[in-house]
């Protein structure tokens, strides 16, 4: 998600305004082919949240700085 401001990048969690600093990659195995990625935006405090999220749906791959 990207804020008003060109390049501020904010975290995907529900309500959340916080600047990210994580980029998490997952996919939906039933609904896309392996090499597709989508990406969520995570501050610090919703990272491991949004990580746990996905795995729990077996959709998680990679977490990556910004």
């Amino acid at each position: 998600m990207i804020a008003d401001g060109p390049g501020e990048m904010i975290c995907s969690s529900k309500g959340c305004t916080a600047h990210a600093l994580h980029r998490i990659e997952w996919n939906n195995p039933k609904i896309h082919t392996p090499d597709r990625r989508k990406t969520w935006l995570a501050c610090e405090e919703h990272e491991q949240t949004l990580r746990r999220f996905l795995d729990a749906r077996g959709f998680y791959k990679e977490t990556v700085p910004l």
